[in-house]
């Protein structure tokens, strides 16, 4: 329930609002304001007259939150009769002097919170008319840096896995995006999941899901803000149960390519059985091998050729991949 002397506050500057100005008195603020959460934050406002105005005296200033542009508004911060009316915890005039000489009525948050967002509404009245203006604040707070751990917490390159970024006390709400050590885009393959907090801040969590013989040696989880623009990431390196490294992989991958591609395009008819004696060269490693049928045999098909090679092909397949 609203005290008597706010009640009264708000009663007589509806009434001295009859009072018109015909345009001697504005109020000039900026439009768009950006705090930080747990920060200051300033919404500029001043009182300008017109030259037919001389040495004019401040009534009443009336700070209001709005929820909605068609809001009346609920009362934050009041100057009145040269005293300040009961501010609400958190909000006062940015220029502890104010008086009714002083034309500077800007509103100063002390420690901005995500219930700070929003439209507001200064509103002035002086004894040469009255006029209002509406502002608005933007609270923005910094996600932190993404962790990033996998399931199982050791990666089995023959199994499934799945690898989960989280991101927490972030506003307004932002995402999380995947990507390889190629710089491609993964985020289409995870989901994301979004919460929040009792003081309205967001906490994303992402979960990224890696096939058996298709998790590349190193995944990059970025942050990135409601605006669109990188605030920070984290690189999560994969581990293998193989007795050889990640790197050792990478380059038997690139030896794949560099052979089997070139007898692609010349389409020579050697290449099934190059593919064969790949599989036996990497008998004893289900990735590898794996990687080498998926190239052999899309290569096989696409060439319609050696059809003979299939059979050996496709087993492989089911040994590495087992159902």
């Amino acid at each position: 329930m609203a005290s008597g002397g706010t009640l009264l506050f708000i009663f007589t500057a509806i009434c001295v609002t009859a009072v018109k100005s015909g345009g001697f008195v504005k109020v000039e603020c900026k439009a768009e304001n950006v705090g930080h959460y747990g920060q200051q934050s300033l919404l500029e406002c001043v009182v300008k007259t017109s030259t037919d105005v001389t040495d004019p005296d401040i009534r009443m200033v009336a700070w209001k939150k709005l929820t909605s542009l068609e809001d009346e508004g609920d009362l934050v911060l009041g100057f009145n009769s040269g005293k300040w009316d009961r501010p609400k915890r958190g909000y006062r005039f940015a220029d502890p002097s104010l008086d009714k000489k002083n034309m500077n009525v800007s509103l100063l948050i002390t420690n901005t919170a995500v219930a700070d967002d929003g439209y507001y509404k200064c509103m002035v009245f002086t004894d040469s008319g009255d006029d209002s203006m509406l502002t608005t604040l933007k609270v923005q707070a910094r996600y932190s840096v993404p962790t990033v751990h996998s399931i199982p917490e050791k990666i089995v390159s023959n199994t499934d896995s799945t690898l989960i970024c989280e991101s927490h006390g972030g506003y307004p709400k932002g995402t999380l995006r995947w990507f390889d050590e190629k710089n491609h885009e993964w985020t289409g393959s995870s989901e994301m999941e979004v919460t929040r907090s009792d003081d309205g801040l967001f906490q994303l969590t992402s979960r990224l899901s890696l096939l058996r013989g298709s998790t590349f040696p190193k995944y990059t989880c970025a942050v990135f803000n409601a605006s669109g623009g990188k605030e920070d990431e984290k690189t999560f390196e994969t581990t293998s149960s193989s007795s050889h490294g990640s790197e050792g992989q990478g380059s038997n991958r690139v030896e794949i390519y560099k052979i089997v591609v070139p007898l692609v395009v010349i389409g020579s008819p050697m290449v099934g059985l190059l593919c064969v004696l790949l599989i036996y060269r990497w008998g004893s490693r289900c990735d590898m091998s794996t990687l080498v049928v998926h190239i052999c045999y899309k290569t096989v098909e696409y060439k319609r050729q050696i059809k003979e090679y299939l059979p050996q092909l496709q087993q492989r397949q089911k040994w590495c991949n087992p159902r």
